[in-house]
């Protein structure tokens, strides 16, 4: 089978490429070639100029202010975005609560919080997982009570892992409602509702997580007494799982990180000439390793987008995208910390940063962060849904198909 963009898409791969030269600017694109890390200004300033070019929110339908594109050109667009030295677009409210505002919000909702969402106006923080309940996430204990009156839920709990919850103003969270118990307990998928959180409300807490590579972009948000509006209720009351499942759906997809894998990949390249193993056959060859199962995992990505085409089990997509996506780019940040060799082994939380002063960096710029990097990098098998878990799912999916 031959997989090939048609004219029309290479036409679009060109336009997204000059555009990303044009408008990234050279501090945020030095930021990216080096792994520092990267600040909420920096991702607003990316973010507003793909808002004024209309490419801030690529699953959006038009109506909603998305650019109307394929999925192929969505495709190419994440690849040329991160090969051009861009940063991904990790705010949750466009890649995850829009799409489910989209399809289940009221048109109130709609009104209210989208246009802030791409204004980047509103940072929205994922309160989905729980101490005990990440990957087995219908398992949740936070509780939403609603008030005799009806106006208000009191929610009570504690979530974690809430990614960027620092630079957030609102929060999109699984809570359970239906708190019956006994033989008229509803199943563990049921009885669960998808509220919309203000941070700033009584009773919200967050707890920075301290990382393995220095950082704190993950949170503790504990939930005490919390009052929600009843109008923040998303879909159904006790309908949440359905909201959840559509929005943990399109997750998985882009948390393959193809193009993220092909940025890592020609930085791995790079650093190989750099440090003179251009000619290291075993190193050569492990890198072409890395191509050709890159290249396996863009062919089935690329295979499940093409028009008509059907997947066998079509609920483990998703899944195998996942599993394989993150493990390749594990695998491509140990190789990186390998060819920096011995200077990239000493760890400086300080040299992380542009503007990190010289005595700080034990290391060449280039390989100041590949510790960092690689330490980071262990979280990709675990979030969007632990690997492990993920191959459950393709198991029980394949047993029932």
């Amino acid at each position: 089978m031959k997989l090939a963009f048609s004219p029309d898409d290479e036409a679009f791969r060109l336009e997204v490429r000059a555009f990303v030269q044009a408008q990234l600017p050279a501090t945020i694109r030095r930021k990216v070639a080096l792994g520092l890390r990267l600040e909420h200004a920096d991702y607003v300033t990316w973010f507003n100029l793909l808002e004024t070019r209309g490419w801030l929110t690529p699953g959006w339908p038009v109506e909603y202010g998305g650019p109307g594109w394929t999925h192929v050109q969505r495709y190419i667009f994440d690849e040329e975005t991160l090969l051009g030295g861009a940063p991904r677009l990790i705010a949750s409210g466009i890649q995850m609560l829009g799409p489910v505002l989209i399809r289940y919000g009221t048109p109130e909702q709609k009104a209210r919080y989208l246009p802030d969402i791409r204004a980047s106006r509103t940072w929205w923080a994922q309160g989905f997982s729980e101490p005990g309940s990440g990957s087995d996430l219908a398992s949740l204990r936070s509780t939403g009570v609603l008030e005799p009156d009806g106006q208000h839920f009191v929610v009570n709990g504690h979530k974690v892992w809430t990614s960027y919850a620092q630079w957030c103003s609102m929060m999109f969270a699984l809570v359970r409602t239906d708190l019956r118990t006994g033989p008229e307990a509803p199943k563990p998928q049921e009885g669960i509702s998808f509220l919309l959180i203000d941070m700033a409300s009584p009773g919200v807490t967050v707890r920075p997580i301290r990382m393995l590579e220095g950082g704190t972009d993950l949170n503790e948000v504990f939930l005490d007494n919390v009052r929600v509006p009843v109008e923040n209720l998303v879909g159904e009351l006790h309908k949440g799982w359905g909201c959840a499942k559509f929005l943990l759906g399109n997750e998985r997809t882009g948390i393959a990180g193809i193009g993220s894998c092909k940025q890592q990949l020609a930085r791995a390249h790079a650093l190989a000439a750099a440090q003179g193993l251009a000619d290291d056959a075993l190193l050569q060859a492990r890198l072409a390793q890395f191509e050709i199962e890159l290249l396996a995992l863009e062919s089935t990505a690329l295979r499940w987008l093409a028009h008509g085409q059907r997947s066998a089990i079509p609920k483990a997509e998703a899944s195998m995208l996942k599993i394989r996506g993150t493990e390749l780019r594990q695998a491509i940040f140990e190789t990186l910390l390998d060819i920096g060799g011995p200077q990239a082994l000493p760890f400086s939380a300080e040299a992380q940063f542009l503007d990190a002063p010289d005595d700080s960096r034990v290391t060449p710029p280039e390989l100041a962060t590949l510790a960092a990097n690689a330490l980071d990098a262990r979280k990709l098998s675990i979030y969007g849904g632990s690997n492990e878990v993920q191959r459950n799912l393709i198991a029980q999916a394949l047993l029932a198909g």
